[in-house]
């Protein structure tokens, strides 16, 4: 059916208030141009319902991250400004907290609000794809995936630090944040691995993406720890009743995790014996 307004050409006749008659970008033009980028940013179908409305934040922790979250969408600049953005978000904690569905729902906010082109990759996806292209047979060029990553307004890399290291994994990682970081573009992060200082723990980020990086996201980003239970543990027809339940048996199941003040001790280590301690007290994460 077309549309009523413009006849499917894009384009609707209106009068001013002194008669002048002229056309207009029409809504269902606007609504196409949506559903296109939205298309276009790669969002796995698990998480294309994923919104700030339908996020579960039961306790204190999810509570502040959504609230910090929610003001990315806010801060986000219209299309004709897109470099002046504030920054980003690293979203860290455990498997099944949330994490990827707030960064899924901030891009969506963006794109629907402002215009914005987004993008969305798993961080091991998006290597997968990028050495797919040195095979001979494969027409597709590194630098026709790398372009749209390094360019988009609003960038989604999830679960970082779960690729296995390497070399070129750590120079292909740092040239996308280093372009990114160099043009001003905003970037969400996931990660499993908690931002301790200690780059021998094969659990922490320091150790899965190097000093060089992490520099870069702490500029680049807000660092947000999520607490809470596993989603994909909750019984089936389960509600946010059992998510709370599972997050209370969680927390005295597991050794606790270590907060602010722990990190602190790890950013000014004790000395013993003449050697800084630097062991993490709480649970790894990842695990």
């Amino acid at each position: 059916m077309s549309c009523p307004l413009c006849d499917d050409t894009g384009w609707k006749p209106i009068e001013d208030e002194k008669g002048v008659r002229r056309v207009v970008r029409c809504e269902c033009w606007r609504e196409q141009g949506g559903h296109r980028r939205l298309a276009d940013a790669n969002i796995p179908k698990r998480y294309q319902h994923c919104t700030f409305a339908n996020f579960a934040a039961y306790n204190p922790s999810l509570e502040r991250a959504i609230e910090q979250a929610r003001r990315v969408p806010d801060r986000f600049p219209s299309a004709n400004n897109l470099r002046e953005q504030g920054r980003g978000l690293l979203l860290e904690g455990p498997p099944g907290v949330g994490k990827t569905h707030l960064a899924v729902a901030v891009l969506k906010q963006v794109m629907d609000a402002t215009g914005a082109r987004g993008l969305f990759y798993d961080t091991r996806d998006l290597l997968r794809v990028i050495r797919s292209t040195y095979d001979p047979s494969i027409r597709t060029t590194e630098l026709d995936i790398l372009r749209p990553v390094m360019t988009a307004d609003l960038l989604v890399l999830d679960d970082l630090g779960a690729e296995k290291t390497s070399e070129w994994v750590e120079e292909t990682m740092n040239l996308i944040v280093n372009t990114r970081y160099n043009e001003r573009r905003l970037t969400i992060f996931t990660s499993n691995y908690l931002d301790i200082p200690d780059d021998s723990d094969p659990n922490s980020l320091l150790f899965r993406i190097g000093f060089r990086m992490r520099s870069r996201l702490h500029e680049m980003c807000e660092f947000i720890e999520m607490d809470g239970a596993d989603y994909r543990e909750l019984p089936v027809n389960g509600g946010v009743d059992d998510l709370v339940t599972l997050w209370k048996m969680r927390k005295k199941s597991l050794p606790a995790r270590a907060g602010r003040q722990a990190r602190a001790q790890l950013r000014e280590p004790a000395v013993r014996d003449g050697k800084a301690d630097l062991k993490w007290p709480g649970g790894r994460a990842g695990s």
